[in-house]
């Protein structure tokens, strides 16, 4: 099983780098976030005295392990997620009575939320990174004149002549271009083949250039035989350089926005309405449907495509921020539920006698929780294949 467990690990990640090695990249990076996720785990259980049994990277069957002092070190066959089994969890856990003094029950309120929020905050941890890295690299987007392209049909008349995504554009024939609304109205002002010149800026050099405008052909659009250039095109907007303090200092400001979005992305994604619509509907809207890490990975082939290796990582940090937030919601399994219960306890506590929580109580809620996660999963499942966001 070791053998044939290793050679299908490796051939996933073959695979994923042979279709697009940015999807590979996004892959390893979502890896070593698992990983980092329960290594917070860990190594706060450890920190406060908790003892815990087992590391391990995957689900499925045992690929290998080790034993080092009392916790066994491993992989197994699927790398999506990881788990740290730290003993006494709840009161349902039958531990030793040598044992007792170490499990995750008898600690303090502060050391059990310490070693529950943990996975979540090296999420946030790794999100400040790799935002950090972003912002250093890149610069800071910064709104200008003009109508940024944020997509290029493929060999469209933008796309022959050479424009490229990020470039934006200022003029037409020497126009002045305030916003992308304004430059669709002018594009169409011309006829299907007309040469016009393009004036735009890419990373911050003005250039311009001789484009044939094409024809519209969606017989369903409203604009159907009018002129088009063939771009998607947004408010101009322009990257600009900016100083370690300042990218550093984006790093964190940029977590305000990041993790509202998320939190409102939770609800969305679980609002049994767009997933019905989706699944037997025929909603497009990206921006409701459920997904996957499938789905993900094939949004990131495109984003490495369009932006590179920066583009994949600010995917990354986002993703980063999104899992933490999920996985603060107070519901059992997730870490937040187990924040909740300990809170609930110390809220039911007096002094000199703690309260605890018999969580057999709660096991009917918790199967429903999973039920709901493995449902929204299966929705996003399908729709990542039959649908694919990269496709």
């Amino acid at each position: 099983m070791t053998i044939v467990g290793l050679v299908s690990v490796a051939g996933l990640f073959a695979w994923l780098g042979f279709v697009n090695p940015w999807m590979l990249v996004f892959a390893i990076g979502i890896l070593l976030s698992v990983f980092l996720h329960e290594a917070g785990h860990f190594i706060t259980a450890r920190l406060t005295g908790m003892k815990a049994t087992q590391f391990f990277i995957g689900i499925g069957p045992r690929i290998w392990s080790f034993h080092r002092g009392e916790t066994e070190y491993g992989l197994r066959a699927v790398p999506v997620a990881a788990y740290v089994r730290i003993i006494g969890m709840s009161n349902m856990d039958e531990v030793p009575p040598a044992d007792e003094a170490r499990t995750y029950r008898q600690q303090t309120y502060p050391r059990r939320m310490l070693v529950i929020t943990a996975g979540s905050i090296m999420h946030i941890i790794i999100a400040i990174v790799l935002l950090f890295g972003v912002f250093a690299n890149r610069g800071e987007l910064r709104e200008i004149d003009g109508a940024r392209i944020a997509a290029i049909e493929e060999r469209g008349a933008a796309d022959r002549a050479g424009l490229e995504p990020n470039d934006v554009i200022v003029a037409l024939d020497g126009e002045p271009i305030i916003d992308d609304e304004e430059l669709g109205e002018l594009v169409r002002s011309y006829s299907p083949g007309d040469r016009i010149t393009v004036d735009y800026r890419r990373d911050g050099v003005e250039q311009s250039l001789d484009v044939a405008l094409g024809r519209n052909s969606d017989r369903e659009s409203e604009f159907f035989g009018m002129a088009m250039l063939g771009v998607g095109s947004g408010p101009g907007a322009e990257f600009r350089e900016v100083s370690t303090a300042k990218a550093a200092q984006l790093s964190i400001t940029e977590l305000g926005p990041t993790t509202w979005q998320s939190t409102k992305g939770v609800f969305t994604v679980l609002n049994p309405v767009n997933i019905v619509s989706h699944v037997f509907g025929d909603n497009e809207d990206v921006t409701t449907r459920p997904t996957t890490l499938v789905g993900v990975t094939q949004v990131s082939g495109l984003v490495g495509d369009s932006q590179g290796f920066i583009g994949v990582v600010y995917l990354l940090a986002v993703l980063n921020v999104f899992v933490g937030v999920f996985n603060m919601f107070p519901l059992l399994p997730l870490d937040g539920g187990h924040a909740a219960i300990a809170t609930y306890e110390r809220v039911r506590s007096r002094r000199g006698r703690r309260y605890f929580a018999d969580v057999s109580k709660m096991m009917p809620f918790a199967m429903a929780v999973m039920m709901v996660l493995l449902l929204l999963f299966m929705s996003g499942l399908y729709l990542d294949i039959t649908k694919p966001l990269g496709g």
